[in-house]
């Protein structure tokens, strides 16, 4: 399965919210948001700085991944970006194709 770091910065409202439901009850909501989507939660964080939250899901493709990046930026308590996550065996793969390409200029 795809593997995805999705880091969230919530606005105030969302801030509200995890003040009252605890970063416990934050991680279940997002256990079930992924699961709904056929995915897997690995890990939940919560941090300061530009970011409140930092999260690894597992999904089943790009498509179910849009479908909860949406449902949750629609929603308008947090704020997303997903980053999708590559093995080393994923690199090594990469690595080995041919490409052709041209740099500007050259």
């Amino acid at each position: 399965m795809p593997k995805y770091l999705v880091q969230g910065s919530y606005t105030a409202g969302g801030t509200k919210g995890v003040l009252a439901e605890g970063g416990t009850g934050r991680r279940e909501a997002v256990e079930r948001v992924v699961g709904s989507c056929g995915g897997t939660l690995e890990s939940f964080y919560f941090a300061f700085g530009a970011d409140d939250v930092f999260v690894v899901v597992d999904m089943p493709d790009d498509v179910s991944m849009a479908a909860m990046a949406m449902a949750i930026r629609a929603a308008g308590a947090v704020t997303t970006r997903a980053v999708p996550l590559l093995r080393p065996e994923d690199v090594d793969e990469a690595a080995r194709k041919t490409v052709d390409y041209r740099a500007p200029g050259a």
